[in-house]
């Protein structure tokens, strides 16, 4: 053990590699969404479900796992993470209908929870205080070449191997880092006894569970009855009730061990910070799943051209987190996270406006640049401002809350951003029905348009060569069904991806009243470290 302990940088080779294999994963999947729904014959309803099993098993584990380390050591929980994941994979890649695929994608979110917290505390037992810097920049770069490769490799695999292969080319990388985990990984175990918080589990993913797919489902059931007396509005206030409940469990339980501490929310800063991260995890589902679609869908790119143009996007962030890291070290983060949230929303806002059916893929490289580098002067000070004057002791449990509240952002802008868009897809399509019907002989008209206004009951096909509907008429009629299709998505993209943009400027307002460095924080900080 001493031996292993000896390589710390192989460790961290090893961690950072289970970290890129559940980013990758996640951005595989945004890029592979209109092959996913054209090979399973899914609905976009069906889609979101795949995304958002995912993001809710992860955003409501996350911290139960990091305890769960504390108890077995994170070596071996990280271990078992990568085998859940690995197998949730391969379960992911034979999926035949949606309903399996949804489950599978639930069993990832449930391995990569596991195994993504592990990190932190190991890296902490592994490297000394002075060289985390640079350890924890290692694991940044490893997340953005994530975010990088993630729509360019995806979209090479699945235009040359199928959508199936994002998920099985996991096997083979998941059992040789499950292999150099038990090589290299020290066994250490914090010897910390803790209560694990079922019910506080229970409760909040119930009510999330009630919220979202009430959110996702409402178009289908025109926002009434599902079964019965149950109603969509009685679903999404139940979930409210149960994460109300949650709550107020939580703070009964803040003198033992709560599974969301309240205590951290006494700083301002992380306070605003995770307002910051909810707002970028709301912002970035919120603009790449329509995106994603209307490359795919409607301009008609593959998913290998449409991969390509989206990493402007990151490539651009890679770039400024450089210049915001040295910049970061002379002035206060506020200022630099402020001007990166509005750069995000002004380049969101340029890919709003640019976005037509007839739009070429390169109109929006402006818009994605500028965005981009928004990102990175956003990610490089967030985190140091989150922690800054934070005591030491609650830096992990910090850590936990933060990444999980980004990650529940996400969650919800599936579900809102999800619900917006089919809400106004469903109104588009039948107007533009009814503008093209007129093209058409008398006989197929009406049938034209009870097919494009009935989709939202069936669930709407929006894969790549779909036109939203099934519609049975003659096959030259398809060409005025796609050009209805094409034409309603971009009417309902167009105030859909408002929506991100007004959270990142209200996120921009916040970071307002970031404050600065406490004078005597620094001593204080050192003497938690000389006492630990």
């Amino acid at each position: 053990m001493n031996t292993l302990r000896k390589h710390p940088m192989a460790a961290l080779a090893v961690l950072s590699l289970g970290l890129f294999m559940t980013l990758l994963d996640l951005t595989i999947v945004n890029i592979a969404i209109p092959s996913i729904l054209d090979g399973l014959h899914a609905s976009l309803d069906q889609v979101l479900w795949v995304l958002n099993a995912y993001s809710l098993l992860y955003a409501v584990l996350l911290i139960t796992s990091a305890r769960l380390g504390d108890i077995y050591g994170p070596r071996n929980v990280f271990a078992v993470g990568i085998v859940i994941f690995t197998a949730a994979s391969a379960l992911s890649g034979l999926a035949q209908d949606p309903t399996q695929l949804i489950v599978a994608r639930a069993l990832q979110g449930l391995g990569a929870a596991v195994l993504a917290p592990q990190g932190l505390p190991l890296m902490l037992s592994l490297f000394p205080a002075e060289r985390r810097g640079g350890v924890f920049a290692i694991y940044g770069v490893m997340a953005g070449l994530a975010v990088v490769a993630g729509p360019t490799v995806g979209g090479l695999l699945v235009t040359h191997f199928g959508w199936r292969s994002i998920f099985t080319v996991n096997i083979p990388i998941g059992v040789i880092i499950f292999t150099l985990a038990l090589l290299i990984i020290p066994d250490l175990r914090p010897g910390r006894r803790h209560r694990l918080d079922l019910l506080g589990v229970g409760l909040a993913t119930a009510g999330l569970l009630g919220v979202i797919y009430g959110l996702i489902e409402g178009q289908r059931y025109d926002w009434g009855v599902v079964t019965g007396f149950v109603t969509i509005p009685m679903i999404i206030g139940g979930g409210i009730l149960l994460l109300a409940l949650f709550l107020f469990y939580q703070a009964r339980r803040q003198d033992g061990e709560p599974l969301l501490p309240f205590a951290v929310f006494k700083d301002r800063n992380f306070t605003l910070m995770t307002l910051v991260m909810a707002a970028m995890g709301f912002a970035i589902l919120g603009l790449y799943l329509p995106l994603t679609i209307y490359y795919q869908s409607v301009l008609g790119l593959s998913a290998i051209d449409a991969g390509l143009t989206i990493a402007i996007q990151p490539l651009a962030m890679i770039v400024s987190s450089g210049i915001a890291s040295s910049l970061a070290q002379k002035i206060n983060g506020k200022y630099l996270l402020i001007p990166g949230l509005l750069a995000l929303a002004a380049g969101s806002g340029y890919i709003d406006w640019a976005a037509q059916a007839n739009s070429g893929r390169w109109d929006f490289t402006p818009g994605l640049i500028l965005s981009g580098l928004g990102m990175g002067f956003i990610w490089t000070p967030v985190f140091s401002i989150a922690t800054r004057d934070l005591p030491a002791h609650l830096g992990g449990v910090a850590s936990g809350v933060i990444n999980t509240i980004q990650e529940l952002g996400g969650v919800f802008a599936s579900a809102v951003i999800g619900a917006f868009l089919q809400n106004r897809l469903a109104l588009a399509l039948h107007d533009r029905a009814v503008t093209a019907s007129s093209q058409l002989p008398p006989q197929f008209r009406q049938p034209f348009v009870d097919g494009f206004s009935n989709a939202a009951h069936t669930g709407f096909e929006v894969g790549a060569g779909q036109s939203g509907a099934n519609l049975n008429v003659p096959a030259q009629v398809q060409v005025i069904a796609h050009w209805v299709f094409t034409h309603a998505f971009v009417d309902a993209m167009h105030p859909t991806l408002i929506l991100p943009i007004v959270v990142l400027v209200l996120a921009a307002i916040s970071a307002v009243f970031v404050r600065g460095r406490k004078a005597g924080v620094v001593a204080i900080h050192e003497e938690e470290a000389a006492v630990a």
